[in-house]
């Protein structure tokens, strides 16, 4: 019988995030700000590579992001709080940031995973350092 060869990068997506991946680590002093949008929900991860450890995580299924996304749109006046909207994905960020005070991280370095900067992950990444994390 014949096998198949799996593919290693099939998608566009797949490719920008193995050439990313190439130049981008993260050690313990400054971690690697990973994220993933999925079509209903935004995962963002601190993760020292050097180590193997993921040093702190948030995402929009967690109480607490729900509960920021809550302040957010109030203060937005935004009736729009799902938790695939920019103001969920700015909530992860916020939440993520203030995650990573409790293990004095501040100082991280940007994976955005092969996703195009803009929408979730831009609001993202503003939320991160809005909370206090630098890039």
């Amino acid at each position: 019988m014949a096998t198949q060869s799996k593919k290693v990068a099939s998608t566009k997506r797949q490719k920008t995030k193995l050439k990313i991946r190439r130049k981008i680590t993260g050690s313990t002093e400054r971690p690697r700000l990973s994220i993933f949008r999925s079509a209903k929900h935004t995962y963002a991860q601190l993760i020292a590579d050097e180590a193997n450890k993921t040093v702190a995580s948030a995402s929009t299924l967690d109480k607490e992001v729900q509960a920021e996304l809550a302040k957010l749109s109030k203060e937005a006046k935004d009736s729009k709080s799902s938790s695939k909207s920019v103001l969920a994905a700015r909530a992860v960020g916020l939440v993520l940031a203030q995650r990573s005070k409790s293990h004095k991280v501040s100082k991280v370095v940007f994976d955005r995973n092969g996703f195009v900067y803009t929408g979730r992950v831009k609001a993202l990444a503003d939320g991160a350092r809005d909370g206090g994390l630098e890039f």
